[in-house]
């Protein structure tokens, strides 16, 4: 069945499994507030990871490490802009999405006037990032304006907010790949480098677009993660780094660029917040529920990568 070919699949069936199985540790209680959760929490890791995903369809060596920091930075900024002040989400938004723009400007300066590799200017890059998100913190913590609190944590015909503005960036993406110029060129771009090239791809435009790309996506979760949290921490986007790369792995697209898969990032999202509910469930310690976690994420991508390279 051509179903079964769909690589974003797996995803979603791994996603249904983990939910089956916390349902059944907890005899199916509180099923309806954890498919709420799963979309409240998963909704961030898909926003980053499509960002992430974008990065990687660009060829082997293309990953943003600069996501955690771009996200404290953006979030921390924002409400910073904001001060409480209701009626000011439109420009803390607006102080997310620059925020987002410079981050993604200055990391691919780096790549492309000194020729570094993107792990090393991205990583580079993040420190500084981070490093002023500290100081313009000064150890307070900021809450958002109530407006915009409520609308975070919200829903809209029973869905969560965020999970709402995730999927609409989604297909924001998947138009943009789909039926777009510009998602074509990403893809030969990462299919062939060279041969994009000969072709008349504008190869580095359209690298600089994607790494603007995921910086403001990154931007975008930030604010909305300080908003939805009650103020932006400065270890906010920690979890972040590991987690946009498995997700658009464990999701379907190749780590060898060329292949893009928006509703695989949704499944991996929600399968990766499950799993830590199904943890929880069976009362696992938190540092238990990290190693686990960690030792997860690690063996599916492996196992997927393996799986790619076989063929």
């Amino acid at each position: 069945m051509k179903l079964f070919q769909k690589p974003w699949l797996w995803s979603w069936l791994a996603a249904a499994a983990a939910f089956a199985l916390t349902v059944a540790l907890t005899e199916g209680r509180g099923a309806g507030e954890l498919a709420y959760a799963a979309l409240s929490f998963g909704a961030f890791a898909a926003i980053v990871g499509l960002g992430q995903m974008l990065v990687i369809t660009l060829g082997p060596g293309n990953v943003d490490l600069s996501i955690p920091a771009t996200m404290t930075l953006s979030g921390t900024l924002a409400l910073k802009a904001m001060g409480t002040d209701p009626g000011t989400a439109w420009m803390g938004l607006g102080v997310a999405l620059l925020v987002g723009l410079g981050t993604g400007i200055a990391n691919f300066a780096l790549i492309y006037l000194l020729r570094l590799p993107p792990i090393i200017a991205t990583l580079a890059a993040s420190l500084i990032y981070q490093s002023l998100a500290i100081w313009s913190n000064r150890g307070l913590r900021i809450k958002p304006p109530a407006g915009l609190a409520d609308f975070a944590t919200g829903r809209s015909f029973g869905i969560p907010n965020v999970a709402l503005v995730g999927l609409g960036l989604s297909l924001l993406v998947w138009l943009l790949l789909e039926r777009t110029v510009w998602g074509r060129w990403l893809l030969a771009s990462g299919q062939n480098l060279r041969a994009a090239r000969l072709a008349g791809v504008p190869v580095e435009a359209v690298r600089a677009a994607t790494y603007l790309a995921v910086t403001v996506f990154a931007a975008i979760a930030g604010y909305l993660l300080a908003s939805f949290s009650g103020g932006a921490a400065l270890n906010m986007g920690g979890e972040y780094l590991l987690m946009s790369i498995a997700v658009v792995v464990i999701g379907g697209s190749s780590i060898a660029g060329g292949m893009s898969n928006v509703p695989g990032v949704w499944g991996a999202s929600l399968f990766m917040f499950l799993v830590v509910s199904m943890l929880n469930s069976y009362g696992a310690g938190a540092g238990v529920r990290m190693v686990l976690t960690g030792l997860i994420i690690i063996g599916i991508v492996i196992a997927a990568s393996t799986r790619r390279v076989s063929r």
